[in-house]
């Protein structure tokens, strides 16, 4: 499995975005039934949970993220969104998608967020 992580850029403070991510070679009843979410890793420090969606679809936000962006899926395209709204510089980060799948943890390859103020 690897997954397509796309829609990063350059935005300005109080734009937005929208992030992307479609894990390839995936039958719709296992995307179905995994659990996803974003992360966002600034140098020097950790990578942290920005948003993620259950299987059953509970969401859950960053304090930091909270009321800005909106985590969805959508099971026909077999694709997970972040929508990213209010950005602020603090929001500057490479962005990842993550999903478990059956148990075992996968990640795209990243993409880059700029906020400029």
């Amino acid at each position: 499995v690897q997954l397509q992580a796309s829609g990063g850029g350059l935005a300005q403070a109080g734009g937005s975005l929208r992030l992307s991510c479609a894990p390839s070679r995936i039958i719709l009843s296992v995307f179905s039934s995994s659990d996803m979410g974003w992360y966002r890793q600034t140098p020097g420090n950790q990578r942290e949970l920005v948003a993620s969606v259950m299987s059953g679809g509970t969401t859950n936000y960053s304090d930091s993220v909270k009321g800005r962006f909106v985590i969805s899926k959508n099971n026909a395209k077999k694709t997970v969104y972040l929508q990213m709204n209010g950005l602020n510089p603090e929001d500057t980060a490479v962005y990842y998608c993550h999903f478990r799948i059956m148990g075992r943890d996968y990640w795209g390859q990243g993409t880059l967020v700029t906020v400029s103020s």
